[in-house]
């Protein structure tokens, strides 16, 4: 077996099954799960009818690089998102089956394991940054994120020596679980020193469609990379995905854009690996890609949900809405294991102890005592389940 299978930790909801091994939950309560980060709503209808209409496309091989119309949808889309040169859609564009098996994959492509590799990720994170590091023979330099500097990190973060050794740096923006957005300046920061360190800048972007403010859509690191002079976004890749965005986590479909020759060795990589998203599937993604009401009306239904859980939880909890993104990241009264054992236990919602998003590098770990709250159920259902936590949370005040 692979040795490095062996520094793989267990996934935060192994480890939140097994929390719960011994519990019961009420009888009298329905459960609601906001532990999961997967989208409830509804996907678009004219998304489904492309993808129910076009299943004869099964009956060929997908192409590693994908369709061309598809490549140029999420091109346009770049471009109009953020204001910038619509990216070439032959060399700074991959389609991806979602950004779970790319944010992967591009460790694999991208760590010479030759040279005592280091891959730097934030801490808390989406565990699939450790995992991708590891198995590529690389060791891992956590950037710890404290409510002390608003959830973001800074390139001042990581050593000279880290920035020597490091090959491989992931962001994530908006955070997950915080919310938190970096600035285009931050991220513009971070392109400049990745570019004199020669280190691949990883931006995972998959929530950058669910953002508070109408008027103020997150950036992206193509976006910074024009700020910093790096037009040709070299050393940089941005990765977005339909999963949040549109409602479709099953459709398995986003992309990675940015500097044209990792995207060659990236598609050299996938080519092996085997991962081409199935041609249907690329079609739909077209449609959802060139449509924006749908994602306009998603971003709205979570602000509902925000709002309404706030007018409950915010005092209680001291909450404020966060800039993107569907979580709540809110300290607790007790152990955030304890809390979340507690409120199943007793409530029947389930929510993630945050030290299972983190890890203790030197300095604790800066998920303890904090729970993640995906709001994804339905506003009725995140109502109830708002009502419940304020019910734990006035047992413990006592």
């Amino acid at each position: 077996m692979n040795p490095d299978l062996d520094r793989l930790q267990p996934y935060p909801f192994e480890r939140l099954r097994e929390l719960f091994a011994d519990l019961v939950p009420p009888a009298d309560r329905r459960p609601i799960a906001l532990s999961v980060g997967e989208p409830q709503h509804a996907p678009p209808a004219a998304v489904c009818e492309v993808l129910a209409g076009s299943l004869d496309r099964l009956a060929r091989y997908p192409a590693t690089r994908g369709e061309l119309a598809l490549r140029e949808a999420v091109a346009d889309w770049l471009a109009a998102r953020h204001g910038l040169p619509a990216p070439d859609p032959e060399r700074e564009v991959l389609p991806v089956n979602g950004t779970r098996e790319a944010l992967f994959a591009i460790a694999q492509t991208c760590v010479d394991r030759s040279r005592a590799a280091l891959v730097a990720t934030p801490n808390p994170f989406y565990q699939i940054y450790e995992g991708a590091a590891f198995l590529a023979g690389a060791d891992v330099r956590f950037i710890d994120l404290t409510a002390e500097r608003s959830f973001l990190p800074a390139p001042e973060d990581l050593t000279p020596e880290d920035w020597e050794r490091c090959q491989l740096l992931y962001l994530c923006t908006p955070g997950n679980p915080s919310g938190a957005v970096l600035s285009r300046e931050q991220l513009a920061a971070f392109v400049e020193r990745a570019l004199a360190h020669d280190v691949v800048l990883v931006s995972d972007e998959c929530y950058s469609e669910l953002y508070a403010d109408e008027n103020a859509p997150p950036p992206g690191l193509l976006d910074a990379c024009h700020l910093a002079g790096n037009p040709g976004y070299r050393n940089c890749l941005s990765f977005h995905s339909l999963s949040k965005r549109s409602n479709l986590p099953g459709l398995r479909s986003g992309f990675v854009a940015g500097d044209a020759a990792l995207i060659e060795a990236f598609t050299r990589y996938r080519t092996y690996h085997g991962c081409a998203m199935p041609p249907h599937h690329q079609l739909a993604s077209i449609t959802a890609w060139r449509d924006e009401n749908h994602v306009r009306e998603n971003r709205e239904r979570y602000r509902q949900k925000f709002r309404a859980v706030l007018d409950l939880l915010g005092e209680p909890l001291g909450l404020s809405l966060p800039p993107a993104g569907f979580y709540l990241w809110p300290e607790t009264p007790i152990d955030d294991r304890e809390f979340a054992r507690r409120l199943y236990a007793e409530e029947g919602v389930t929510v993630l102890p945050g030290r299972y998003l983190g890890r203790d590098a030197g300095a604790g770990n800066p998920g303890a005592g904090r729970v993640r709250m995906a709001l994804v159920a339905e506003l009725e259902d995140c109502i109830e389940a708002a009502d419940r936590i304020g019910a734990l949370l006035g047992r413990l005040a006592c």
